[in-house]
């Protein structure tokens, strides 16, 4: 199928989706179109299995052609980082620094190895033999907290203002941090290179610090850009090529892409927003990228529904699945609570932080598309359907609770 006309098919699918969502199920919009997708990928495979399985066929060979780990990690996500980067206050994201600096770094690592440990001791417990390297790989795609399904609904949950932002900000810089031990231990998977101490440092250092330092220049680029004119259209173009050229330059030089659209974002979104924008273009501004955000959101959703058709689906795998959810969850736990304890002595925290920040670090796409980027196998199926369940949950549950669950905590 032609770009063209798979652009055309998911944006149809998408906007039919968000029209019966809001008619009839009232969810929120990326969750209600992720619910009727898998719900139609559901009925797709029952129809397979009661003979009609040129149906299901035909959706699958359209669903292989679209390369779901490209679509998200070299197209939609450097539009959703950016746009969720520019509502993010500098002032309270500073005040926040070091608890969002430790719980993207420590945190992620933490998490990567208490889930890797026990996944390898339950995955052995029934059956599924995968090597302990393969299970450090799962630890490291679950751990980061994705930015673009936990954004969209905190918005709406009442979370405290500082609890907000340091959720925000950690889910906004973990996924880089994240994608750095995914590539090391995949490389140690792979073979494709000698992985050392001095490696991992140097892997970190170009494409975390790099991401930084490359996000702060082409984000002082654009800001003098911005401030050199007064034409909304021209400035509207201006952050659409930072976005679309940056992530292309910043991968092209391997320095975290994600990275560098987040530091741009929170750049242009704080200094530019103030010295180098009217109000009429900061109306527009903001307009075109709330729609952006929400035109990609419902396309990412509608995929991680339609991506049930491509899983292999077995007994163990999801056995796997369902007892890996709150083994998850515990990581989550134990790792935003053992820094935040020690967080406690010198700052002040939210009543029920820890339990917030757990039951409201949503996993989504980055998580799937990280699986789907393990080379084919036996290791790359059972993770991939593993992984798949543990998002569902998390967007499902996780997602349609969290306001409910912080309302309970903050009425105690």
């Amino acid at each position: 199928m032609e770009v063209l006309d798979l652009a055309a098919l998911l944006l149809t699918l998408a906007a039919i989706f968000s029209y019966i969502n809001f008619r009839f199920l009232k969810l929120p919009t990326t969750i209600g179109i992720m619910l009727i997708a898998m719900l139609i990928s559901i009925s797709l495979v029952v129809l397979g299995h009661c003979g009609f399985e040129s149906i299901q066929n035909k959706a699958t060979v359209v669903l292989e052609g679209i390369d779901f780990n490209k679509a998200l990690m070299h197209g939609m996500l450097s539009f959703l980082l950016f746009s969720g980067a520019l509502h993010v206050n500098l002032e309270d994201l500073a005040q926040h620094k070091w608890i969002i600096s430790i719980l993207a770094t420590f945190g992620v690592v933490m998490s990567t190895f208490i889930v890797g440990s026990i996944a390898w001791i339950v995955f052995l417990l029934i059956g599924l033999k995968l090597p302990f390297i393969y299970c450090l790989l799962f630890g490291s795609l679950i751990a980061p907290t994705d930015p673009i399904a936990v954004i969209g609904i905190l918005k709406k949950a009442g979370v405290p203002k500082s609890l907000e932002t340091k959720i925000t900000g950690e889910s906004l810089f973990n996924d880089g941090v994240a994608v750095v031990v995914f590539l090391v231990i995949m490389g140690i998977v792979t073979g494709g290179h000698d992985v050392t101490a001095g490696h991992i440092m140097l892997l970190f250092m170009e494409e975390a610090v790099g991401g930084v330092l490359f996000g702060l220049a082409i984000g002082w680029i654009a800001y003098r850009m911005l401030k050199s004119v007064d034409n909304y259209q021209v400035e509207v173009l201006i952050t659409l090529a930072l976005v679309m050229g940056g992530y292309a330059l910043a991968n092209a030089i391997h320095v975290s892409g994600p990275i560098a659209m987040v530091v741009a974002g929170i750049f242009i979104g704080n200094r530019g927003r103030l010295f180098a924008m009217s109000e009429k273009t900061r109306e527009h501004l903001d307009s075109f990228w709330e729609l952006i955000d929400e035109i990609l959101n419902a396309v990412l959703f509608l995929l991680i529904g339609l991506e049930i058709l491509v899983l292999t689906v077995k007994g163990n795998y999801l056995i796997a699945g369902l007892i890996m959810i709150p083994v998850v969850l515990l990581a989550r736990f134990i790792s935003v609570g053992v820094p935040v304890t020690f967080m406690r002595r010198v700052r002040d925290f939210s009543p029920h932080a820890v339990k917030i920040m757990t039951w409201g670090g949503l996993r989504g796409g980055i998580s799937v598309a990280l699986a789907l980027s393990i080379p084919n196998g036996p290791e790359r199926e059972a993770l991939l359907t593993v992984t798949y369940i543990i998002v569902i949950f998390s967007i499902l549950v996780q997602g349609l609770t969290i306001e409910r669950f912080v309302s309970s905590k903050q009425n105690k």
